[in-house]
């Protein structure tokens, strides 16, 4: 199969420089990817796949799968990696959960990843929200798989528990990046507060995941200490990815990493005893999420 670089918002606005081979992806497009574009439009849902810009988007459309965007389009946050819009967000939408629920059904999904913008104007984060689309997803499609890509909710035990409660098959919380340059990264961030938000979800017995972003201005031996610092947490499965700039306003790439560094995280992962690592320049927190459970 062809692949070229894919021309689209991901790259129109990035400073001119040449691209690896190894970033190279297909163009969006055939059947089943306008099927589920369609669909989202008229459920009027949101993906993180169109939201954030997914290189993936293409691959993962076709085959079927969206990880799906709840909670509105606006983030109370101004992470300097995320593509996801900044400002004052509207009222929630309770029958959200719903039109999830009706999408993943029509889908035929058997593993749907569920994640948010930021709603750090509300105490529970819009935790309750999360809940029910659980609770309806597992009440329509009963076989399907739910994994659930969370805030940080501002490190509320409370909000986490209603997400818990509902019982998903996953707990998914990104750190995204190291500590050092949290600050620069993740502003409104704690990196503490992200581990102790996967150590609580895995006291209560749950699968926990996370994932970061390489070549924004970390140090190897840095992403190893993370990996350290969650499996010190016992956390089970790990996501590891290229960072791509969406935007000219957002972070730049430092560096592109080889695809050997990539492989090197992956072994280094499996020796310290995570459950899964998917590791690699086109990864991402959802892709290949199925094969992860």
């Amino acid at each position: 199969m062809a692949y070229i670089i894919q021309e689209s918002p991901l790259h129109e606005t990035e400073p001119k420089r040449r691209r690896p081979e190894w970033l190279k992806v297909r163009v969006p497009g055939g059947e089943q990817y306008k099927t589920i574009k369609d669909l989202i439009g008229q459920q009027r849902l949101h993906t993180v796949c169109e939201e954030a810009r997914c290189p993936n988007m293409g691959e993962c459309w076709s085959a079927g799968t969206a990880t799906f965007m709840i909670l509105g389009d606006t983030c109370t946050r101004s992470c300097g990696f995320c593509a996801v819009k900044t400002g004052r967000p509207g009222a929630l939408d309770w029958d959200e959960p719903r039109r999830v629920a009706d999408a993943v059904k029509k889908m035929g999904l058997r593993h749907t990843v569920i994640t948010s913008v930021n709603r750090d104007e509300r105490k529970d984060g819009g935790a309750p929200i999360f809940a029910e689309c659980i609770r309806l997803i597992r009440k329509d499609i009963p076989d399907c798989k739910i994994e659930v890509l969370i805030p940080d909710f501002k490190g509320s035990e409370n909000a986490l528990n209603i997400v818990l409660d509902a019982r998903p098959d996953v707990l998914n919380h990104n750190v995204e990046t190291v500590p050092r340059i949290y600050r620069i990264v993740r502003p409104q961030a704690k990196y503490p507060q992200s581990l102790e938000l996967l150590h609580r979800a895995k006291k209560r017995g749950f699968l926990t995941k996370s994932g970061m972003m390489v070549g924004i201005g970390e140090e190897p031996d840095e992403v190893l200490q993370v990996m350290h610092d969650l499996r010190e947490v016992e956390c089970d499965i790990l996501t590891i990815g290229q960072y791509l700039q969406p935007t000219k306003n957002h972070l730049p790439i430092e560096r592109f990493v080889h695809p050997d560094e990539f492989a090197m995280y992956r072994q280094e992962g499996h020796t310290m005893g995570f459950r899964h690592v998917e590791s690699g320049p086109l990864v991402r927190s959802s892709y290949h999420a199925e094969k992860h459970v």
